[in-house]
């Protein structure tokens, strides 16, 4: 049965829920909901990752998630993943009670593998073409299943490596980081070929792909209206085993995929 990861973002420029939850209360509040929705973790995350998104100090960073982390810990049962790249804020955010890394850089910092070896943590590695601020600069591969894949081997063995165990490994292709639409598509129809490598995670939710997939290129859907496309995009992935779906509506995903189930 697929996973739902929720998604917390504390950051004032996401591009869908950016400034709903960047005060501490709205976002333990919000957490607490994720968990009674049926998340099977609450994804937090203090900077956009958005395309055309600048970096921010991992101060400010630091800032925006810990305070939410260490009350969170204290009111839920579920896990909490920490969505960042910064070993500074990861470090903190497992002294708050974070237990899942989600690294957009593919946990190229040696210190945070040594951090997940020594604590057993569980990991999601993805793969990012260039950076936030320049990746959906045409992004060019000679093939993206092939590249990705390739990608996401060589950083798997270097975390074994580093004593990460591997099935507490996730992989993620990374849809919508350094990606076009159609580049988006076959790496959603390649699941199986990732799944060969270990346990995959996908965040497709809301994403710009879907507006343009189920709009047009020129006039694609607003985000508002990307629920449906998500839903679709989310059976999919389940129907490849893709092991933990990253969401915004995570009661609507999970009725959609135990409607599914229940229909098949």
């Amino acid at each position: 049965m697929t996973k739902i990861m929720g998604i917390l973002n504390t950051t004032p420029d996401s591009f869908y829920d950016g400034g709903r939850y960047n005060n501490l209360e709205k976002a333990v509040e919000r957490g607490l909901e994720i968990e009674q929705e049926g998340a099977d973790y609450i994804d937090v995350g203090g900077e956009s990752s958005r395309p055309g998104s600048s970096p921010i100090s991992a101060k400010d960073e630091i800032e925006r998630v810990i305070p939410i982390i260490q009350k969170l810990s204290k009111k839920i049962s579920i896990p909490i993943s920490i969505d960042s790249y910064k070993f500074e804020v990861i470090e903190k955010a497992f002294d708050a009670g974070a237990s899942f890394i989600n690294d957009i850089t593919g946990l190229i910092n040696e210190k945070t593998r040594k951090l997940a070896a020594e604590n057993d943590l569980e990991v999601c590695i993805m793969h990012m073409k260039d950076n936030p601020l320049i990746m959906q600069k045409n992004p060019t591969y000679k093939n993206v299943t092939k590249d990705v894949y390739n990608f996401l081997k060589e950083r798997i063995a270097t975390a074994i490596k580093d004593g990460i165990s591997k099935n507490k490994i996730y992989l993620d292709p990374g849809i919508g980081f350094g990606k076009t639409t159609n580049q988006n598509w076959e790496l959603l129809n390649s699941i199986s070929k990732f799944k060969r490598l270990g346990k995959v995670l996908v965040g497709v939710s809301r994403k710009s792909f879907i507006g343009k997939r189920f709009g047009s290129e020129q006039n694609p859907l607003p985000v508002e209206q990307r629920l449906e496309g998500s839903l679709e995009i989310a059976g999919l992935c389940a129907k490849q085993g893709v092991d933990i779906l990253r969401v915004h509506d995570v009661k609507e995903t999970k009725n959609f995929l135990f409607k599914r189930m229940e229909r098949n």
